[in-house]
């Protein structure tokens, strides 16, 4: 069954670019954009708006990725590089180039490994925490205002349906 939005329903920009579609494409099924360019969208849009809620606390995005994955390793709130890779999804060298420019800035430090002599662990200091918690309580407050168009039982069920979406590309990664 096709998603044609009512006439009285609110209509987006992936209405019209499906309604052009159709009209120029009539034998090809483009419903899949119904979902998938509407995913794109809302990710361009929340990537605009994380990285104006990050430049109010001197954040890059991809700062505030590296920070927030030291932070959510706990006490002492470090990890290995090799760590931060599979985390952040980055290779070594950008890493590497990261962690030195978080460093130069004050907001991690390197410290020797202690169950190996060559490896080092990155440390979150106290800088990186108070800026980093500041960050992403900006963040969720943002973020909140965003949702607040749904319900509870609307988060919940538009949380289920993304997370069986993402989940086979997650198991690949």
């Amino acid at each position: 069954m096709e998603n044609v939005p009512e006439e009285h329903d609110q209509q987006d920009e992936v209405d019209r670019l499906v309604r052009a579609w159709r009209r120029e494409l009539p034998d090809l099924d483009v419903s899949p954009f119904d979902v998938l360019s509407r995913v794109t969208r809302l990710a361009r849009h929340l990537d605009r708006a994380r990285r104006l809620v990050f430049a109010t606390h001197d954040l890059e995005s991809w700062e505030f990725d590296v920070l927030t994955a030291l932070r959510r390793a706990g006490t002492p709130y470090e990890l290995s590089p090799g760590r931060l890779l599979t985390q952040t999804l980055v290779t070594s060298g950008t890493m590497t180039n990261r962690i030195d420019r978080l460093a130069a800035k004050g907001l991690v430090e390197r410290r020797p490994d202690p169950t190996d002599r060559r490896g080092v662990r990155v440390r979150l200091t106290a800088k990186g925490q108070n800026r980093v918690d500041a960050a992403l309580a900006g963040l969720l407050d943002h973020e909140r205002a965003l949702l607040a168009g749904l319900d509870e039982t609307d988060r919940d069920q538009l949380a289920t349906l993304l997370r069986r979406l993402l989940t086979p590309f997650d198991e690949r990664a």
